[in-house]
């Protein structure tokens, strides 16, 4: 089963609002600017260890490089990552008709974590399971271990 984790907001997060991760030790916090969200090495790890597998699924334009390197600083390795380029490519393709800026369904992806509310709209109306996280909250690691659950459950059923 697929899980798959938005960026911006959801495991990037602004350390003013949220706790974080340790910042990375120079230079390299001048190469990655962005603030993990506490919890989030811990978390996908243990989705691995699960069984899960873990994307990432951003409209951002970062390169998959970036995100790679960014994240193997904390641990992590996920098992796929769409970004903007990606999506725009295999997804959007030569469609005139104008897709969503995601698509977890197309990658046959079982549930999305994401904080924006049209993610959220468009998930019934394009087949795809998502979770909003878009607020502080100790439990927010705990909460997305239960629902991946909850929906294997559900598919293997």
């Amino acid at each position: 089963m697929k899980i798959s984790f938005d960026l911006d907001e959801v495991l990037f997060v602004n350390p003013d609002t949220y706790e974080v991760e340790p910042e990375l030790r120079f230079p390299l916090n001048r190469i990655f600017p962005e603030r993990l969200r506490k919890g989030t090495p811990e978390l996908i790890n243990e989705l691995q260890r699960r069984g899960f597998e873990v994307w990432v699924y951003t409209s951002s334009f970062r390169s998959e490089a970036y995100i790679k390197a960014l994240f193997r600083n904390y641990g992590i390795k996920f098992d796929s990552i769409v970004n903007g380029h990606r999506h725009k490519k295999e997804v959007q393709g030569d469609r005139q008709a104008t897709l969503p800026q995601k698509m977890p369904s197309h990658y046959r992806i079982s549930l999305h974590i994401d904080d924006e509310e049209i993610v959220v709209k468009n998930a019934r109306a394009y087949g795809y399971r998502v979770m909003r996280v878009y607020e502080p909250d100790e439990h927010w690691a705990e909460k997305i271990i239960d629902e991946a659950e909850r929906i294997r459950k559900l598919e293997e059923g």
